[in-house]
């Protein structure tokens, strides 16, 4: 697949600032997300090493979860889930997992790594599996974001524009260390690259993404310079929100006929806005990174009437 999503304005205009919207979800597989750049990579690795079987990490909201299971599908191989039992309820996602023929292995969350073992110890007695680390986590889940900030590099210099700001809802750590390289790539000195933690807490979150870019670098360079990463806006953690949160996906919504949701981008297009202001930042190009999840805005319809 080649893939190039649109960059679009938003109506809003936000303490001067001008807002921009990079379509992720519109990624035309599975409906879409960040999830499909990196699974495209991955699936084509999994292919050169002739493997029959792929196991990967998520919970039942999990976008990368869906995202493997339907390329799993595609490619007519078994798939294996491994998700954490603990608040595990049925979604939009986790059916379609289902619908894909995944196999899911609920565990206890302190035994995923051992499940994780055992699960390709066994599988390796009569298949070549292949591990895809949960949210594609690794190299190729950062080169998949290397590869569409060069698309907004293109699209800059298409319409004669610089983006002050990047924001994006920040989970597991590739899609932002991927735009982050691509930037430190390309000697992007005055761009900031913000994530929005959707759950993890500093310093951990912090450093999960500069492992990151140590690791597709293959330098001990500290990059912590480069690392923008906010945890003030998480609510309670995973998967919590609150009645503002609903509001601004309301108000994109209605205003820009975009779904966001609570889990991921919901909460980091909330929590953009609330770091705009309360750093003061004004009269900037702003770009919003959609990293989709179009699923979880249907799990949380009934919230916003």
């Amino acid at each position: 697949m080649l893939f190039e999503t649109p960059i679009t304005r938003l109506k809003e205009e936000y303490n001067d600032n001008r807002f921009y919207v990079k379509r992720e979800d519109l990624l035309p597989f599975c409906f879409g997300g960040n999830k499909v750049r990196k699974a495209e990579l991955f699936f084509g690795d999994l292919r050169s090493n002739n493997s029959d079987v792929v196991v990967t990490y998520g919970s039942s909201s999990s976008n990368h979860c869906r995202i493997i299971a339907n390329m799993a599908a595609l490619n007519n191989i078994k798939c294996y889930i491994i998700s954490p039992e603990e608040g595990y309820e049925e979604t939009y996602n986790s059916k379609m997992v289902g619908l894909f023929g995944a196999s899911i292995v609920k565990t206890p969350l302190d035994c995923v790594a051992d499940t994780i073992e055992k699960t390709m110890l066994d599988l390796k007695k009569r298949y070549t599996p292949y591990f895809i680390k949960g949210g594609g986590h690794g190299n190729l889940g950062t080169q998949a974001y290397v590869n569409a900030y060069e698309e907004i590099l293109q699209y800059e210099k298409e319409n004669n524009i610089c983006f002050d700001y990047i924001f994006l809802a920040s989970g597991t750590g590739t899609t932002q260390a991927g735009l982050i390289a691509g930037k430190i790539k390309n000697k992007n000195i005055t761009q900031k690259i913000v994530g929005i933690s959707i759950a993890r807490k500093n310093p951990y979150g912090r450093q999960v993404i500069i492992d990151s870019l140590k690791e597709y670098f293959n330098s001990n360079i500290n990059y912590e310079s480069d690392v923008i990463f906010i945890d003030k806006y998480i609510c309670e953690g995973y998967g919590e929100y609150n009645s503002d949160i609903l509001g601004t996906i309301k108000d994109v919504l209605f205003f820009d006929g975009i779904a966001l949701n609570a889990t991921y981008t919901g909460k980091a297009f909330w929590g953009m806005k609330k770091y705009i202001e309360e750093n003061g930042i004004k009269n900037k190009n702003i770009l919003f990174l959609n990293t989709g999840g179009t699923p979880l805005f249907f799990d949380g319809l009934e919230a916003l009437s």
